[in-house]
């Protein structure tokens, strides 16, 4: 199953309050992922058991070294109105503080580590849309897990940003491992993620 487009891409006099509103108001089933990719409101499948078996198992590594005031969440909204986005990361390593309260979402400045996972339908919106979306609001680390990257499945690690673009710091076959910088400071044996 694909994603499934709710609402075109903003209209004339249609602006971000809008697009959330649109966004809040969408009655997906459950499970589902609601999303504002690109100004375009999309409704996602839930994800496989292997997409949900690698957040967990990267979550698992993700807690031995975040400190004690920082959460990972799974459903928590990140807004990035400069590009027409509001996004729901497979994980957001995000400032206690800042995920408490009101409210579904919160900027995507604040979180220090974005992770998302690949799923086959709609790869391209991790991979080329929510990237550019992520470094334009400074996201510091975007994680990219590609079970269904072309060839064989592939982590990268994005950081730097600058001018709406990331670097990337480190990209590996699954198998291999990589290293996420301080403040994370952990080296990750991708070999333990299913591949697909």
């Amino acid at each position: 199953m694909s994603a499934l487009t709710v609402d075109p891409a903003p209209g004339h006099g249609q602006d971000w309050d809008d697009l959330v509103r649109i966004w809040e108001e969408t009655d997906a089933p459950e499970g589902c992922k609601v999303e504002i990719i690109e100004g375009i409101v999309t409704v996602s499948p839930p994800p496989s058991k292997d997409h949900n078996t690698t957040a967990e198992l990267l979550q698992r590594r993700l807690y031995s070294v975040i400190p004690e005031d920082w959460g990972i969440y799974q459903t928590l909204g990140v807004a990035v109105p400069g590009r027409a986005g509001l996004y729901i990361p497979d994980l957001a390593v995000v400032p206690r503080a800042v995920a408490t309260g009101p409210g579904n979402r919160v900027p995507a400045e604040e979180a220090r580590l974005v992770v998302e996972i690949t799923s086959q339908a709609n790869a391209n919106h991790d991979r080329i849309g929510k990237a550019h979306g992520y470094a334009k609001a400074g996201v510091e680390l975007f994680l990219l897990l590609d079970p269904w990257h072309s060839g064989r499945p592939t982590a990268t690690l994005y950081g730097e940003p600058a001018d709406g673009t990331y670097r990337v710091l480190d990209a590996v076959e699954y198998g291999e491992k990589l290293t996420l910088p301080e403040p994370f400071g952990l080296v990750l044996d991708t070999g333990v993620f299913p591949a697909g």
